[in-house]
């Protein structure tokens, strides 16, 4: 572990930016960026235009540590490079920006009132292989649609599982046990998860640190405990599907949460763009989305991800 990324993520300032579109969301995500199935003819073409859209947001003078403080990566972004630099080394070399990998392949069936993690083939090797590439952390996600007690378990359980195995491997995981904003009983499954998690943190080691990503609480402030246990890097929210102005009103209450941002960052960016209108159009993005989080962390610390 990069002790000087942990300081950053633990007191940094600034936002998470998510670009870890992977294989089955990448057509929609170049469709918003302009680029149409018709120009690409295999997996490979489209992941060479993914990464050039990757790479035009992470060298553009606009995206920087003032603002942003980590980079979610998919797999084939780490293994490409930027500027003759693998893209984790040109992100804290050249921007000081802290990188991350996700790591899950997708969610399973749901069962017990959950989604469980699909299994993650080799993920020894993947770490490895992360670990090399001066990866600091990564993400992965179930998702919770009810408050059934042995599913949710079993969800927190695994997510704990993999990740101390990824802490094993030198690395941070991001914990990400979704709960659907549209479950009926969506509360008492938060009461439930963070039993759970209070569970699994005993069992870490004094030194071992995790992230959470957790859905925006139901009550107020329920995971001021979580964001202070000393097992925890930082806590990042995520909207889940609220809508914009009504989650920025649910997290203005809540306190210690950090963003992250995936659609509102690319939110207007176009192949079709001149660099200056590129650029334009991200700094638009990147100071809107900051000035937002300003305004809300200066005494709650709120923030938000966006899905």
């Amino acid at each position: 572990m990069n002790k000087v990324q942990m300081d950053r993520i633990r007191t940094g300032k600034g936002f998470i930016a998510a670009l870890d579109q992977s294989g089955g969301s990448t057509p929609k995500a170049l469709l918003q960026y302009g680029i149409k199935e018709d120009n690409y003819s295999n997996e490979e073409e489209m992941f060479n235009l993914v990464h050039d859209m990757r790479k035009r947001i992470i060298t553009s003078p606009e995206f920087t540590s003032e603002y942003i403080l980590g980079a979610i990566l998919f797999e084939n972004t780490m293994d490409r490079t930027i500027n003759n630099q693998f893209t984790a080394d040109y992100l804290w070399e050249k921007k000081g920006i802290v990188p991350f990998l996700k790591v899950d392949k997708g969610l399973a069936a749901i069962e017990n009132g959950v989604q469980l993690m699909k299994p993650i083939p080799d993920l020894d090797n993947l770490l490895k292989r992360a670990v090399e590439k001066n990866i600091f952390g990564t993400k992965m996600r179930s998702v919770i649609k009810e408050a059934n007690y042995e599913g949710i378990k079993k969800v927190v359980g695994q997510q704990f599982d993999i990740g101390k195995q990824i802490i094993e491997a030198g690395l941070v995981p991001i914990i990400e046990p979704e709960v659907d904003i549209h479950s009926p009983d969506k509360e008492e499954s938060e009461k439930i998860l963070i039993y759970e998690i209070f569970n699994q943190l005993s069992s870490l080691g004094q030194d071992e640190k995790v992230m959470l990503k957790l859905s925006i609480p139901t009550k107020d402030n329920f995971f001021s405990d979580l964001v202070n246990d000393s097992h925890i890097a930082r806590v990042v929210a995520l909207s889940g599907g609220y809508t914009q102005s009504e989650a920025n009103e649910r997290l203005a209450r809540n306190q210690g949460l950090i963003a992250s941002f995936s659609r509102a960052l690319s939110q207007g960016l176009t192949a079709q763009q001149t660099g200056e209108e590129f650029n334009a159009m991200l700094s638009n993005s990147i100071k809107a989305i900051y000035a937002w989080h300003q305004l809300h962390s200066g005494s709650t610390g709120a923030s938000l991800l966006f899905k």
